[in-house]
């Protein structure tokens, strides 16, 4: 008897496993997976159905479903209750189910997204709290070619210490924020980058003139000055850059703030006494009352910090996937609009890794 090929041999081998898959098994839905990987996460059913909008018997019923279904086929259930307010206990094979479910969903998620962008139906695009500006001043030339395509754009808020993350995740096509530049040199990052515009930083503060006189603050003093430091993000890579990884310990920091506005308010309430590193555009925006800023100052920084280095603003996109694209593709058309629209009319330039 001849033997079959081997294209023919794996064809029958795959169509007998897809056959041969147990019935149980093919009841379990999506959402029954993502039910458990929620319970999972949050530890109890009654916190899961709050995160999931509904009410905890549905949580439950889907709970005891997969129960049933596991102990018919492998002898075990997944999940168990362990009493009035403790986290549920997973078993062995509880847990094994539970990260193929997270693989499952995520692989699913991220397909969906790739055949999105494929076809152009959306493309998300991820903006700062102060880049969003940015974004509002080419949205009305694209508009009604959007809407008339049926393309819809996401929007996603993103903080300046997750804007790579974010790009490199594929969860935003496009990104617009801000880095530390060293003046007149390109940025050494492996993104293709549209430049919108640069600025200096500058400080902030409620200390007296006597105190902290309105002259530059150069970069001897400013290890003396009490300041609102950054935990993460933008101004910390200046901090960073100039006074090394360990910049915390050199500096005479009095408080840890993670946003902006924190610091402003602090700084607004009397609650501390001293300076807060910003940009240019929002000291002038305090100042202006269009943040909070009741009777703060801005002080200049002296030019002798080392390296130089200025704020960079504009638009990042993954190296080379717009050409991938046609020109009319939403990526592409998004894209050249900012292009348009730059005030420096910023030709679109790839950048090494």
């Amino acid at each position: 008897m001849a033997e079959l090929p081997e294209e023919e041999l794996d064809a029958a081998d795959l169509l007998a496993t897809l056959l041969g898959c147990p019935p149980e098994m093919l009841d379990v839905s999506l959402d029954q997976l993502r039910t458990l990987a929620v319970v999972h996460t949050t530890g109890t059913a009654q916190r899961a159905a709050r995160v999931l909008g509904r009410e905890q018997s549905s949580v439950q019923k889907q709970l005891d479903n997969l129960n049933k279904a596991a102990t018919r086929l492998v002898g075990e259930a997944l999940v168990v209750k362990q009493g009035r307010g403790k986290n549920f206990l997973f078993t062995p094979s509880g847990e094994e189910v539970v990260a193929l479910a997270v693989r499952t969903l995520r692989s699913w998620t991220d397909s969906l997204h790739r055949s999105r962008r494929r076809v152009g139906s959306t493309v998300t695009f991820g903006t700062t709290e102060f880049t969003v500006e940015f974004l509002g001043a080419v949205w009305p030339t694209l508009r009604e070619d959007f809407e008339r395509r049926d393309v819809h754009l996401n929007i996603e808020h993103v903080r300046t210490r997750d804007l790579w993350r974010k790009l490199d995740a594929k969860k935003v096509d496009l990104v617009c924020g801000s880095f530390a530049a060293e003046p007149g040199k390109p940025p050494n990052l492996p993104y293709d980058f549209l430049e919108w515009h640069r600025e200096r930083v500058a400080l902030l503060t409620n200390l007296t003139a006597r105190e902290l006189p309105d002259t530059p603050v150069t970069a001897g003093k400013l290890p003396h000055l009490p300041l609102l430091a950054p935990t993460a993000g933008l101004l910390s890579q200046f901090l960073g850059r100039w006074y090394g990884p360990d910049y915390r310990g050199r500096l005479d920091v009095i408080a840890d703030i993670d946003s902006l506005n924190y610091g402003l308010n602090l700084l607004n309430a009397q609650l501390l006494h001293g300076c807060m590193l910003t940009t240019e555009r929002v000291a002038d925006a305090a100042l202006e009352g269009r943040l909070p800023g009741r009777d703060l100052r801005k002080i200049t920084l002296a030019d002798d910090y080392d390296p130089a280095l200025e704020i960079a603003t504009g638009i990042f996109a993954r190296t080379g996937e717009r050409e991938r694209y046609a020109d009319d593709h939403p990526l592409n058309l998004l894209w050249n609009a900012f292009a348009q629209a730059t005030p420096s009319r910023s030709v679109p330039t790839a950048l090494p890794g």
